[in-house]
């Protein structure tokens, strides 16, 4: 059972590890910078280069409404990243897939978004791991 004192360090933490990813290492607008596209995009980019969707799954990945959807595909569409084509199954259903150079952008993010702040990478390796663990801890819901 946590204490008042278990409740104070655990929103401490929760705040450090905030400030870690959101403020002090954003990525975000590293990677909007080197891709030219809002992160929304990029995000929508992210979810279609793992798999083909369908704009319903999209639009539920991305926790928009369907016309913001709509948008976003536009525009990914414009810039040659996807495709939008109907659904082999469901003639009104469309799917989104990824094309090669929105393969590419994609993964240029993943790299950027990925990349460890280097005051992490100045860590142990024991803290590493120990901090792997803890975290594992955190997010194994």
């Amino acid at each position: 059972m946590s204490t008042a004192s278990d409740t104070e360090i655990a929103t401490r933490v929760w705040a450090r590890m905030r400030a870690l990813v959101l403020d002090r290492h954003e990525r975000k607008r590293e990677v909007c910078e080197a891709l030219g596209m809002s992160f929304i995009k990029i995000k929508a980019l992210r979810r279609v280069a793992a798999r083909p969707l369908t704009m319903s799954e999209l639009t539920e990945q991305l926790n928009t409404d369907r016309p913001y959807t709509t948008h976003v595909v536009d525009e990914l569409v414009r810039r040659g990243l996807v495709l939008r084509e109907p659904h082999p199954e469901d003639r009104r259903s469309r799917v989104v897939t990824v094309t090669a150079p929105g393969a590419v952008a994609a993964a240029r993010a993943e790299r950027i978004l990925g990349e460890p702040p280097k005051s992490m990478l100045a860590l142990s390796s024991a803290e590493l791991a120990e901090l792997d663990h803890l975290i594992a801890q955190v997010t194994d819901d």
